[in-house]
C-alpha cells in the first residue's frame, strides 16, 4: 500500500511539474527584432507586441504568427497585358513593400501578398492599356510611378506601405521583336552611311582647302621670287650702267665690247639662225680707225669666218 501511494504521489508531482512548465512556456514570449506579434484575448484583439520579453496569460491570451516588419521584395510571374495598339506583351513586376501596422495587416486583409499581386496586375493592365508598344517600352519610369501611387493608396488601409514598383521585363511577341530588330538594324545602317558620307565630305573639303592654300602660297612665293629676281636684275643693270658712265668709255671701247657680245647671242642649241645687226660695220670701222686700215677687214673676216659657220645650220 505504501508503494502504491508513493507511486501515485510521484505521478501527481510529475503532472504538476509538466503543467507548470507548459504554463511558463505559454506565458513567456520573446519577440525578435523587426518582428511584431498580435495578441488576442478570448478571441478579441488585445494588443500588439513589440520586440523584447513579454508575459501572457496562459489559456486566455493567444499569440498569432509573428509579422515581419522589414521591407520585403516580391517578384510576380509574367502577366499578359494588351497595349493600346492591340499587341500582347508579357510584363514581369517586382514590388517592394513594408508592413507598417501589424493590426491592420492581420485583420483588414486575409493575405496581403496575394492582394498586392492581384492589385499590381489589374493596375498594370489599366496603365499599359492606355499606351502603345513604343510608349510602353520607353516609359518605364512613368509606369512605375503610376503603379506605386495606386498601390500605395490602396494598400495604406491594409497597414502596408509600397515603396517601389519596378518593371523587370517587358517582352513583346517574337514577330514584333524580329521586326524591331530589323528596324533598329536598318536605322543603325542608315546612321553609319550618313556618318561615312559626312566623313567623306569633310575629307574632300579639307583636301580641297589644303590644295587651295598650297596653290595660293606657291603663287605668292613665285610672285615674290619674280619680284626679287627682277629687283636683282634691275640693280645689276643699274650698277653696270653707272660703272660705264663713271668710266667715260670712248667709241673704241664700246665697239670692242659690242663685238665681244655678239658671239653670246648665238649660244644655245636652239639658235639655228644668227642675224648680224647693221651696227657691226660701224663698230668695225671704229676699231679699224684705232688699229689701222686693215684691221676692219681682218676683224670682219675673222668674225664672219668663225661665228656664222658654227651657227648657220640647215
Amino acid at each position: 500500500m505504501e508503494n502504491a501511494g508513493g507511486t501515485a504521489l510521484a505521478v501527481v508531482l510529475v503532472v504538476l511539474i509538466v503543467f507548470v512548465i507548459i504554463v511558463l512556456v505559454r506565458s513567456v514570449r520573446i519577440i525578435p527584432q523587426a518582428r511584431a506579434g498580435v495578441v488576442e484575448r478570448l478571441g478579441k484583439y488585445q494588443r500588439t507586441l513589440n520586440p523584447g520579453l513579454t508575459i501572457l496569460i496562459p489559456f486566455v491570451d493567444r499569440l498569432l504568427p509573428l509579422l515581419d516588419l522589414r521591407e520585403q521584395v516580391v517578384s510576380f510571374p509574367p502577366q499578359p497585358v494588351i497595349t493600346e495598339d492591340n499587341l500582347v506583351v508579357s510584363i514581369d513586376t517586382v514590388v517592394y513593400f513594408q508592413v507598417t501596422d501589424p493590426r491592420a495587416a492581420t485583420y483588414e486583409i486575409a493575405n496581403y501578398i496575394q492582394a498586392v499581386e492581384q492589385l499590381t496586375t489589374t493596375t498594370l493592365r489599366n496603365v499599359v492599356g492606355g499606351l502603345n508598344l513604343e510608349e510602353a517600352l520607353t516609359s518605364r519610369d512613368q509606369i512605375n510611378g503610376q503603379l506605386r501611387g495606386v498601390l500605395d493608396e490602396a494598400t495604406g488601409r491594409w497597414g502596408i506601405r509600397v515603396s517601389r514598383v519596378e518593371l523587370k521585363a517587358i517582352d513583346p511577341p517574337h514577330s514584333i521583336q524580329d521586326s524591331m530588330e530589323k528596324q533598329m538594324r536598318a536605322e543603325r545602317d542608315r546612321r553609319a552611311a550618313i556618318l561615312t558620307a559626312e566623313g567623306t565630305k569633310q575629307s574632300a573639303i579639307l583636301t580641297a582647302e589644303g590644295q587651295r592654300q598650297a596653290a595660293i602660297l606657291k603663287a605668292e612665293g613665285d610672285a615674290k621670287a619674280a619680284i626679287l629676281r627682277a629687283d636683282g636684275e634691275s640693280q645689276a643693270i643699274q650698277k653696270v650702267f653707272d660703272a660705264i658712265h663713271k668710266g667715260n668709255p670712248d667709241q673704241k671701247l664700246l665697239a670692242y665690247q659690242y663685238l665681244q657680245t655678239l658671239p653670246k647671242l648665238a649660244e644655245g642649241s636652239a639658235n639655228k639662225l644668227w642675224i648680224i645687226p647693221s651696227e657691226v660695220g660701224e663698230a668695225l670701222k671704229g676699231i679699224g680707225n684705232a688699229l689701222g686700215g686693215n684691221a676692219p677687214e681682218q676683224a670682219a673676216n675673222g668674225l664672219f669666218d668663225e661665228v656664222p659657220a658654227q651657227r648657220t645650220e640647215p
